[in-house]
């Protein structure tokens, strides 16, 4: 037995090892084949920049970028917080109420699919410009989170159900220590989804106010850029915001990680 934890311990961290390897090489053949191709064929910076001239560019007009990126991330938190908590409260009163679910979640699905760049000129007209930009980001993020948290307050074991039901519990007992727990794993999937659907809805929204003539975020640079045909400024825009989503994803990823890796099988298999 002692022998084969330390074999199996060390198939685990070469697996680590791998994940994080792995992409960073495939990142580092991309930009040196990147900059191979602008350098052979001496493509002029406006119509594809060095990956230097996107560094250079990002570091001198850093100040400019940091405070559009800000302006950013306080939209996409902003609709993030209202997708959660208007999902999960919906999804809870989904649960008590089918008369409830089969009204409204018809609608749920209708302003999902809708596409959010057709709303956004239509909230720009009726909204103040952030109030409409967040109402963006929410519309985007609302959806997985309703739909995955109805789902899990749908998915407890019958048996679990019937126990409860056997010993008399309460809707409010049922829902904290059955319903809730049993959700648990479909809320934080549906968060994690969210919180880059979030920031899509920001990015939409945001260029569509730059096309009306007025914004300060990060989208709305990278279409000033377009319009002036700084496109290194518009790449180390898109760095930026791509370097957004990952930070959202993996904050995200590890906070539902630590949630559930004690009890839950999808975070214990990872540490085993």
């Amino acid at each position: 037995m002692s022998a084969v934890e330390p074999s199996s311990l060390r198939t685990n961290h070469e697996r680590g090892a791998l994940r994080f390897v792995l992409p960073v090489v495939v990142l580092t053949i991309g930009v040196l084949a990147w900059d191979l191709i602008v350098r052979l064929n001496q493509i002029p910076p406006y119509v594809l920049p060095s990956p230097g001239a996107v560094v250079r560019t990002l570091i001198s007009d850093w100040p400019i970028l940091w405070a559009s990126l800000l302006t950013t991330l306080l939209t996409t938190f902003e609709g993030f917080v209202a997708a959660a908590i208007g999902g999960i409260a919906l999804a809870l009163l989904f649960s008590r109420s089918k008369w409830l679910e089969y009204s409204l979640f018809p609608y749920a699905i209708i302003l999902q699919v809708t596409p959010v760049i057709a709303i956004a000129p239509l909230l720009l007209i009726y909204l103040p410009q952030h109030a409409a930009v967040v109402v963006c980001a929410w519309i985007v993020a609302f959806f997985p989170v309703l739909a995955n948290t109805t789902l899990g307050l749908k998915s407890i074991d019958r048996n679990l159900s019937g126990l409860f039901q056997l010993y008399h519990a309460s809707p409010l007992q049922t829902l904290r220590y059955l319903k809730l727990p049993a959700a648990l794993p479909y809320i934080l999937g549906g968060l994690r989804i969210a919180g880059g659907l979030s920031l899509i809805g920001a990015v939409v929204a945001e260029i569509a106010a730059g096309s009306a003539g007025a914004g300060s975020g990060l989208a709305y640079r990278i279409a000033e850029s377009g319009y002036r045909l700084n496109i290194p400024r518009m790449f180390a825009a898109l760095l930026l915001l791509s370097l957004a989503g990952i930070v959202i994803y993996m904050v995200l990823a590890l906070a539902s990680h630590l949630i559930l890796r004690r009890w839950h099988e999808s975070a214990l298999g990872k540490d085993s």
